[in-house]
């Protein structure tokens, strides 16, 4: 009996991959769980086993072509006729593991994906999902919501899906521009000449789409400060050959700064939070889960260390180590760049001091730490030299305001001037 295998949906919000390598070739017997291929998505890569045995019949996907989730992608016959999945597949609330394939106990017919079906259009046209404030917004605007697409969970309609459709109708509207002749036709060829196209790798598209997602959804404000780090430099300056020496191991000031923020968190709740747009409720996080950006060649990985209350300095340095090396060389797993409640981005390691970070949606707030430098400050009406950290706060002006986002980041200061501190927790 011929069996489909589809691209399936392993989660975090993967909708396409590119097929990178095939395992198999057509006439090739497999067995339940053995890889087929090799696929490269936005965030990893991940091997597709097989849900059962069987012979290579077709392979409908070309190496290097672009695969959607649900896609067939190659046929086996397993060779009996009755089918009983190999592998069990355990369906959970957003599951990002690879292996919950998707198989059928029947022959598959011709896909009928991207056919319109009347009673789903009709049901579709009844029932529209949209947040209040985007049903408000598509009224005000004299746009007929029903005929918006979403692009929010389950096609949820949001408020830049009204911003977006709004834009079109304007566009549609406008009058036709007449282009003037082109006076200088070869300086033009010359022109396009020195312009190469580069086409987005899917980590990057990926990120561009997140982005505009968070500036859309969430109105961003900032907020900026100093810490003054001249204690936790002396202290990391003492225990960074020890650590090289007796564990190979690099201590940078990022475990610290981990601390300090899972401390400041606490204090301050409502920034290790996320909000229920649909249900207008905040979702308070008794956990804390830190997301680090780490600079790859094709744009920002965001690992996600986990319950970093519960760990050393060391363990949080050995963690940062490891995630760094494997982000850059895309070998994290899909569960290791999901669950964080608060970002940290460092544009100081690159040689920034100040920035504005964007939100890493749908969290509420993110901390950008720029290059320590020595600067003269005054204290106790002297003036000194010391180590300052720039610190800069973006938040989501809906949950919090200016004075959440200072009391923060003096809380964060606070711990952050106590290294030794920070080191017995």
């Amino acid at each position: 009996m011929i069996r489909e295998f589809k691209f399936p949906d392993i989660g975090e919000g993967i909708h396409e991959g590119i097929l990178l390598k095939w395992h198999v070739k057509v006439g090739d017997m497999v067995k339940a769980g053995d890889p087929l291929a090799e696929v490269e998505t936005d965030k990893v890569n991940a091997e597709l086993p097989s849900p059962y045995g069987g012979k290579v019949e077709e392979q409908l996907a070309p190496v290097g072509g672009t695969i959607h989730v649900g896609q067939v992608i190659i046929k086996i016959d397993d060779q009996s006729d009755s089918f009983e999945p190999k592998i069990e597949v355990v369906e959970e609330e957003n599951a990002g593991v690879v292996g919950a394939l998707e198989a059928s106990s029947k022959v598959i017919p011709s896909s009928a994906e991207g056919r319109k079906n009347p009673s789903f259009e009709n049901e579709r046209t009844q029932k529209v999902l949209a947040t209040p404030v985007a049903r408000k917004m598509a009224h005000d605007l004299g746009l007929d919501i029903r005929g918006i697409k979403g692009t929010g969970p389950v096609g949820r309609i949001m408020k830049a899906d009204i911003r977006r459709a709004a834009e079109e109708s304007k566009n549609q509207a406008a009058p036709a521009v007449i282009e003037e002749p082109v006076q200088n036709f070869e300086a033009m060829q010359s022109r396009a000449s020195n312009i190469e196209r580069v086409p987005l790798s899917m980590m990057r598209k990926t990120i561009a789409k997140k982005m505009a997602q968070s500036k859309y959804t969430a109105p961003h404000a900032t907020a900026m400060d100093e810490a003054d780090v001249t204690d936790l430099v002396n202290f990391r300056n003492k225990i960074k050959e020890k650590f090289i020496g007796d564990y190979g191991i690099s201590i940078t000031f990022m475990p610290f700064i981990m601390k300090a923020v899972y401390l400041a968190l606490k204090e301050n709740e409502k920034l290790n939070s996320s909000y229920d747009e649909e249900r207008q409720e905040l979702l308070l996080k008794r956990f804390y889960h830190l997301g680090i950006a780490v600079d790859t060649e094709e744009g920002l990985m965001v690992p996600v260390i986990q319950d970093v209350d519960k760990k050393s300095i060391f363990e949080l340095a050995k963690n940062l180590e490891d995630f760094s090396e494997r982000a850059r060389a895309k070998k994290l797993k899909l569960e290791e760049l999901k669950g964080s409640t608060f970002s940290i981005t460092n544009y100081g390691a690159v040689g920034s001091t100040f920035g504005v970070p964007v939100i890493n949606y749908p969290e509420i707030a993110i901390i950008g730490i720029g290059k320590i430098e020595k600067k003269p400050v005054v204290r106790e009406d002297k003036l000194v030299l010391r180590y300052m950290m720039p610190l800069s706060l973006s938040f989501d002006h809906r949950i919090v305001d200016g004075g959440d986002a200072g009391r923060f980041i003096n809380a964060l200061k606070k711990y952050l001037s106590d290294p030794y501190k920070l080191a017995l927790l």
